[in-house]
């Protein structure tokens, strides 16, 4: 029988004395993906992300082949639909100055299957850069410090604009907006999304427009629809963004969709 939940630390069952240091550090990164039928979409991706994240904050990578049998091991160990979480971190833990003959190590974790709320949502706005906004980094409490924050203003999420008054992300999302004939992607520092990869190289050979630009608040008005993804799901619809409404746009919704399922699945 299949457990519904696995942790394991570099391919095996990781035991309370693997945790309880991890339990307290906050230096390191990770990659969540959805796994259908024991495969994923946009491996590759999530291996990118990986290996940057750990040359950034570590300044070496594990190779791709060790990463991927770590995901094999986990995703054999648990049902065919799953969630999971690799985190990348280095036994050495924070506050010190590892070296190069310091290796990283790999913490995976499974869970139900998700896929995301079902919209459409209403998202403040707050002013806030991420550190290191490319890196998919842990212990950022900002995210759910704002998205708690929204909910309290009676909101359900929260999208951060710039010190330059540009929409950049949200608090675990990418967004993307709808001209009324090409996806617009905001043009900010921000984490680029494994979804949002996969969306992108998807509509281009689907040979639907595409560009980034800069979105402010200001330009929301003009805009034809608007959505938030992530590992979740290609696309939750948003119909307002602090005081300024989204129309409803449910072709556009079907298009990212129908981008993200044109993915192929592939193993580990």
């Amino acid at each position: 029988m299949t457990s519904t939940a696995v942790v394991q630390r570099n391919g095996r069952v990781a035991t309370a004395e693997d945790l309880a240091p991890l339990a307290f550090a906050g230096y390191a990164h990770f990659t969540a993906m959805q796994v259908r039928g024991g495969q994923v979409r946009g491996l590759d991706l999530h291996l990118e992300r990986l290996r940057t994240a750990s040359m950034e904050l570590f300044g070496q990578a594990l190779p791709d082949d060790r990463v991927r049998a770590h995901l094999r091991a986990a995703i054999e160990a648990g049902p065919a639909d799953l969630s999971l979480t690799a985190t990348v971190y280095s036994p050495a833990g924070e506050f010190t100055v590892a070296g190069a003959e310091v290796e990283p190590e790999v913490l995976i974790r499974t869970g139900p299957a998700a896929s995301g709320p079902a919209g459409p949502l209403t998202l403040t706005t707050v002013e806030h850069e991420r550190a290191l906004p490319a890196v998919k980094h842990v212990g950022e409490v900002a995210k759910t410090y704002f998205l708690r924050q929204a909910v309290a203003q009676g909101f359900d999420d929260a999208a951060f604009v710039d010190r330059q008054g540009r929409l950049s992300e949200a608090t675990i999302w990418n967004l993307a907006f709808w001209d009324g004939a090409a996806v617009v992607w905001p043009e900010a520092e921000m984490l680029a999304g494994t979804t949002m990869g996969i969306v992108r190289r998807q509509l281009d050979r689907l040979g639907v427009p595409q560009r980034v630009q800069e979105v402010t608040p200001a330009d929301l008005p003009a805009l034809a629809g608007g959505v938030v993804m992530n590992s979740w799901t290609p696309g939750v619809a948003v119909h307002r963004i602090g005081s300024a409404p989204l129309p409803e746009a449910p072709s556009f919704l079907e298009l990212l969709h129908r981008a993200y399922e044109a993915e192929p699945l592939t193993s580990p």
